[in-house]
């Protein structure tokens, strides 16, 4: 079997990479532009184990550039497209939107054209809790309202997944799209909030607290966001015609003063604190329901918060530690 990982040297694309790899019978051929969001450097980092790997192939290319997508289609027999790919951030887009509306919209729609010619039709769609916004009604279902989208990054996720539905009606695809939930553990991205936390605090520096601190995440570790994902490829390589949309969350909301007490205790320092108004974008608390995961993939994350940040803080000690002395 033959996958395509399309940013697969991002933080979740490698972590899924690797645990992809690990079975004899699958092959990956993955893709990534290494957007300046941060630097390359970090992702050249996420790739370090796979690229030695038989059966792994990696093609530097942006997934708008249709002739680097049909090369890698025409060239190889691709069962299935796991589509990771994204310009990544809410508050950046706010700042930037056509550069998002490039990435997301125009970058997807331009992999989806691709597979139909190349009668690739199978598909995991990675989308985000962001396009529940400002719901008031929690936990989010799938079945919810989505009418209260308060940001660009937002807006091209729920885009995404509206363009999979019209593939999926008009040409037949077979299409998983998945909400994560504020994924973080092992090559979490700079820029999220765990990540600079633990910066901060072990370089005696200010945490930045936007709001009173009462805001909430469905924090969920990348490991078993990898498993949601696996199952998600099951599900629709054994499903012909199949369209689903699937929270995949860790359903336990964390307040942002109580992860901070986590991150201290795991850390054995005290964090000083920043207060800061809340940034546009930013959704007030996200809080996932997993039954219909649970029932159609068989998803069960299994990493409470604590154990999840200790391995995030093994990882930092191993790899990052040194570059902030």
């Amino acid at each position: 079997m033959t996958i395509l990982i399309t940013g697969v040297a991002g933080f979740i694309g490698s972590n899924l990479a690797d645990a992809l790899t690990g079975q004899d019978d699958i092959r990956i051929i993955g893709i990534d532009n290494f957007d300046n969001f941060y630097p390359r450097d970090t992702k050249e980092a996420n790739l370090s184990g796979l690229l030695p790997k038989a059966n792994f192939n990696f093609i530097e290319g942006d997934i708008r550039d249709t002739t680097v997508v049909d090369s890698i289609l025409e060239n190889n027999k691709i069962d299935i497209v796991i589509h990771l790919a994204a310009k990544a951030g809410v508050r950046p887009s706010m700042e930037n939107p056509l550069n998002y509306i490039s990435s997301n919209v125009e970058g997807t729609t331009n992999l989806l054209e691709s597979m139909r010619r190349h009668g690739v039709y199978k598909m995991v769609f990675a989308s985000s809790s962001s396009v529940y916004g400002e719901n008031e009604k929690i936990p989010f279902s799938e079945s919810d309202a989505i009418d209260r989208i308060i940001s660009i990054y937002a807006a091209t996720k729920l885009s995404g997944e509206k363009i999979t539905k019209v593939y999926h009606d008009v040409y037949g695809f077979s299409i998983v799209n998945l909400r994560f939930f504020t994924v973080y553990g092992e090559r979490q991205r700079p820029d999220l909030a765990i990540h600079k936390f633990f910066k901060s605090i072990l370089k005696d520096e200010p945490i930045t607290v936007y709001g009173d601190g009462s805001t909430s995440r469905d924090y969920t570790y990348v490991k078993d966001i990898v498993s949601g994902i696996i199952a998600s490829k099951n599900y629709v390589l054994q499903h012909d015609h199949c369209y689903e949309v699937m929270n995949l969350g860790n359903n336990d909301p964390v307040k942002l003063m109580d992860l901070i007490r986590h991150i201290e205790a795991v850390t054995g320092r005290q964090a000083r604190l920043e207060h800061k108004p809340i940034p546009t974008g930013d959704v007030p608390r996200t809080y996932a329901d997993i039954t219909k995961a649970q029932q159609l993939l068989g998803y069960s994350p299994t990493t409470h918060i604590a154990e999840g940040l200790k391995a995030f803080y093994q990882w930092y000690e191993k790899t990052q530690l040194s570059k902030i002395k």
